[in-house]
């Protein structure tokens, strides 16, 4: 700054007296900014008159400009204050602090050590009854009717999968031209075997959901003896929105949203909102804390809404929810985890607490969220799938579950004294691909807390509760890429000791959903061998030596025909019975009833053409898991994205490639059989179109508008996703945060920035010197020579964000980027008001 002055231009102290007037609220405090004789000190000075501290000397303090910290706050936030006196006071070294978390009440946490070798566990269970000490754990659960009901229940549904697949594989074995003797067609077979009873599964699922959905009454449901008790003071309940780099708007508008019809219901005293941030990076970092901020400020919040970002980022979701149970974990009976896309309505809140009091052996109540938000093709598609088929399913999972069923990670409430004895987890032992930190982590603790004999529960029948789908294809790969892999590694518990048999078998499904793929992809690659066999190898009708008759191979169609009926009806039934189940209880919010009816069909067809897309993407997911390449876990978008032709190309080129070999290679070999593979070659060779064309806005929107894909949501939207919209429009078009060099260069944002600085150290020499370092450092380099990690540790770090900011006003080398970035312009960066 000093190198482009001369003694006849404006000093530095001029030009930060002028860019503190301009952000001053009070018009009397900005004209004795202006024409008081501050001017007439150093920058050193300044702060110490600002700080009411005119006796200070300049040349010994090197942390001047923390003294005026407060004076500067004050002046840019003079009516109403920043924040109450109990948030924005002072540490021990009397600089002043914003507290954005309430003090810490410390719980020790010891996650227990995974044995997943089932033949180690074998023989620990022996040598405990060898030496008489085998003992049966008690469980205790809700009740123990259900139990006996659950059992009977599921002892059916084993028998009619395997009943029905044994039935099925016997017709496979007629149709294939050995009768299933051959080595390959054994290997064809018990493919289509395991497939077909994962087939099977699904369909038995979604049947007896739609039976359960019919009936007026569920003795069974979680909800069914809970009332309208009031919440007592001391059933405390923590809302949790773990966020790491995400769209800021989205998040807090779903969050003020949340917090505004938790008002409305009147039961609001009962919740606090913790913002957990793993953000890393500065910028997006600095926009949470001006979106908390403004939304404190707004509804009046502080003491209810806190922040907190974590330094020491590990174990992704799971580990940033341990370290809220350990800091905070004991101020609250419940935790309800919101993802960042997550809304939830007062009542659906309130709904949940009074369960969790009315069954004090609940340990995991799950609700069913509802997908909505979204206006790209493909994303309308998946919410009109989500919401018409989804409940049937939910519902059959509940019907065959009961208190040993699934938890998905978020939108649920958890009771914190048996998750934080039994759920913190540790990592998967050994090395590779499959071990160390568990990425899946919510079936994992749905398990634990079965062991420890807490039921989980879905709340099918639950509304209020609502997330966001992908807005295309791309973004839903990316995240099936991470699902995949923490699937895998989930499946390392199958043997682990205590697991209910229910939550091996939730493992087994959650393996089955990724693995069914290059289970399929391998069933197809074997009945185009076969074919090529028969094609290219003359038959042999003696394949056992001194036989009198030979062995015609045979072909059946009218067989193959009937199989393949057989399994598309169970595929394609369960939706013909979401669309009745529609139809019975009111069509006018979908659309109407052949609206309905057509969408149904359509997504069908699209469905279809996407069937083989993910089939391929799925194995190469597994493939890639298994052999230990890198997984990126980048957050999901949050926006109505398109997929561009140039990225629908450069992802599916190759599956268009495939298809149209494969589909050559069949036509030359037998032409009839391409009539059985189109789907699948068909398919895969429009995957570029098809992933461009349903990405885009402007055909969902087209859709709306003609009535197709309806959903409730999108017809008659509830209070809190209108409020959530309205709230997102609004701060997309005016918020605004000051960048990094912003936060360092000018007044009022830093000063903001380090009074909301974390890391408040003894200053000690050792401490001392480092920070010296790394200030000198930044102040030559400017922002560009910063890597994010360094922004963040000044960010959290008030001594260093403080004399960097000193240093940059007075160092005559200080890079000439921070006052080019720092102040652009006049404008002015007030925290965004939305009341």
């Amino acid at each position: 700054m000093a190198d482009v002055m001369t003694s006849a231009q404006p000093t530095p102290t001029d030009f930060y007296l002028e860019r503190l007037a301009l952000q001053t609220q009070d018009r009397k405090e900005r004209y004795k900014l202006l024409v008081d004789d501050l001017d007439q000190h150093d920058i050193a000075s300044l702060h110490a008159a600002l700080g009411g501290d005119n006796e200070t000397d300049s040349e010994g303090n090197k942390d001047s400009a923390a003294l005026s910290v407060g004076r500067r706050l004050a002046l840019a936030y003079a009516e109403p204050p920043l924040a109450p006196p109990d948030v924005l006071s002072t540490d021990t070294s009397g600089i002043t602090r914003l507290r954005t978390a309430p003090p810490m009440q410390r719980t020790p946490l010891a996650p227990q050590q995974w044995s997943t070798n089932p033949f180690v566990n074998m023989g620990r269970r022996f040598k405990r009854w060898a030496n008489g000490d085998f003992r049966r754990r008690k469980r205790e659960s809700p009740s123990a009717s259900w139990k006996w009901v659950a059992t009977r229940r599921r002892w059916i549904l084993l028998v009619l999968i395997f009943g029905q697949s044994i039935i099925a594989a016997n017709q496979m074995r007629t149709v294939l031209p050995g009768q299933g003797m051959q080595w390959l067609e054994i290997t064809i077979l018990s493919l289509f075997v395991l497939l077909f009873a994962w087939v099977s599964a699904g369909f038995w699922t979604a049947l007896m959901g739609f039976f359960q959905l019919l009936r007026s009454h569920d003795r069974y449901a979680i909800d069914s003896e809970v009332g309208d008790e009031p919440i007592v003071a001391e059933a405390r309940t923590a809302l949790l929105v773990p966020i790491c780099n995400e769209d800021v708007a989205r998040v807090f508008a779903g969050v003020r949203a949340t917090l505004e019809s938790l008002r409305s219901t009147g039961n609001d005293q009962h919740f606090d909102i913790f913002i957990l941030s793993d953000t890393s990076d500065p910028d997006i970092a600095i926009q949470e804390t001006y979106a908390w901020l403004g939304m404190c400020r707004d509804l009046g919040a502080f003491g209810q809404v806190f922040y907190r970002r974590r330094q020491r980022r590990v174990k992704r979701k799971s580990g940033n929810l341990d370290d809220f149970c350990r800091r905070w974990g004991a101020r609250y009976r419940y935790m309800v985890v919101l993802d960042a896309d997550s809304v939830m309505s007062g009542q659906c809140l309130t709904r949940l607490v009074q369960m969790m009091e009315v069954h004090t052996r609940v340990g995991i109540i799950q609700t069913a969220p509802r997908a909505s938000g979204r206006l790209n093709l493909y994303a309308r598609m998946q919410q009109f799938a989500t919401r018409v088929y989804g409940p049937l399913f939910t519902a059959g999972l509940h019907f065959w579950q009961l208190g040993e069923s699934h938890y998905w990670g978020h939108n649920a409430i958890i009771r914190l004294a048996p998750f934080m004895q039994h759920c913190i987890l540790a990592p998967l032992p050994g090395k590779g691909s499959m071990s160390g930190e568990i990425l899946s982590h919510d079936f994992v603790e749905a398990a634990l807390m079965r062991r420890a004999g807490w039921g989980v529960w879905i709340a099918y029948q639950l509304e209020g509760s609502y997330e966001e789908m992908p807005p295309n294809l791309l973004d839903e790969l990316n995240r099936d890429r991470r699902w995949c892999h923490g699937n895998l590694m989930n499946f390392r518990l199958f043997f682990s000791q205590g697991i209910h048999p229910v939550h091996r078998a939730v493992f087994l499904t959650g393996l089955m959903s990724y693995l069914s793929a290059p289970l399929w992809c391998l069933f197809l690659v074997l009945s185009t061998a076969l074919l090529a066999v028969h094609t290219f190898s003359t038959p042999d009708y003696f394949p056992e030596p001194g036989m009198l008759f030979p062995v015609w191979p045979q072909w059946n169609p009218t067989l193959a025909v009937g199989l393949f009926g057989v399994t598309a009806l169970l595929l394609f039934l369960p939706k013909l019975l979401s669309v009745l189940l529609v139809w019975i209880k009111g069509s006018r919010h979908f659309g109407g009833p052949l609206k309905v009816l057509m969408s149904m069909v359509l997504e069908s067809l699209f469905s279809m053409l996407l069937a083989p897309v993910r089939m391929l993407f799925h194995t190469r997911f597994v493939l890639t898991s298994l052999m230990g390449w890198a997984v990126q876990w980048r957050s999901p978008s949050r926006e109505n994205s398109d997929t561009t032709w140039g990225d629908a190309i450069r992802t599916h080129w190759s599956q268009t490639l495939l298809g149209a070999v494969w589909a050559t290679g069949v036509y030359v070999m037998e032409p009839t059989f391409l009539w059985w593979l189109s789907p699948i070659v068909v398919a895969l060779m429009l995957s570029i179109p098809v992933s461009a064309l349903s990405s885009r806005v402007s055909l969902g929107r087209f859709c709306f508008q003609k009535r197709l894909f309806r959903i409730p949501e999108e017809t008659q939207p509830p209070r809190v996703l209108r409020r959530m919209v309205n709230l997102l429009t609004r701060m997309n078009t005016a918020m605004s945060a000051p960048s990094f060099a912003q936060v360092v260069v000018d007044p009022v944002p830093n000063a903001l920035a380090t009074a909301l600085g974390t890391s408040r150290h003894n200053d000690v020499e050792p401490i001392r010197q480092r920070r010296d370092e790394r200030v000198a450092r930044a102040v030559a380099e400017g922002p560009a020579g910063m890597s994010s990690r360094e922004r963040l540790d000044f960010l959290d770090d008030p001594v260093m964000m403080s004399q960097l900011h000193y240093r940059v006003w007075v160092d005559s080398r200080a890079h000439h980027s921070w006052f080019d970035l720092g102040l652009p312009g006049r404008e002015s960066k007030y925290l965004p008001t939305f009341s």
